[in-house]
């Protein structure tokens, strides 16, 4: 077994963290806080029938990263159907890139970026002619 089946986004600003992830990604929320004990909202990433997982955003339990400290947990890669509008929006809706798009020559374009709480997280557009 070992299969990821949830992931969690600590952010401090829930109103602001649900407002870039589903205005970039599309995602949508389901407030739990009542099981969690705390600001919990499930977030539902694409349909069910799509490959990929869904998680949560929760109340941050502490200080944020730290800008250009190093990586100290696990970045999850959003899967994108167009590199570029996405990070258009990504930019739009107060986020930065942290790496720019490079190319995983005959796979695909990737970069990272960093949310408005300061998480990194990356996008990956599959591009057999990337280079």
């Amino acid at each position: 077994m070992g299969k990821v089946v949830h992931f969690e986004i600590h952010v401090s600003d829930m109103e602001q963290a649900k407002k870039f992830y589903g205005e970039v990604f599309g995602w949508t929320f389901e407030d739990w806080s009542e099981y969690a004990g705390m600001p919990y909202f499930g977030a539902t990433t694409g349909s069910s029938d799509a490959m990929g997982i869904n998680g949560a955003l929760m109340q941050r339990q502490g200080p944020p990263p730290e800008q250009n400290q190093a990586l100290n947990g696990m970045v999850g890669t959003m899967g994108v159907a167009d590199y570029d509008s996405t990070e258009a929006k990504i930019l739009e809706n107060g986020g930065k890139v942290a790496m720019p798009k490079y190319a995983l020559p005959g796979m695909a374009w990737q970069g990272y970026y960093l949310d408005p709480e300061g998480n990194i997280f990356g996008i990956h557009q599959p591009d057999q002619n990337a280079k």
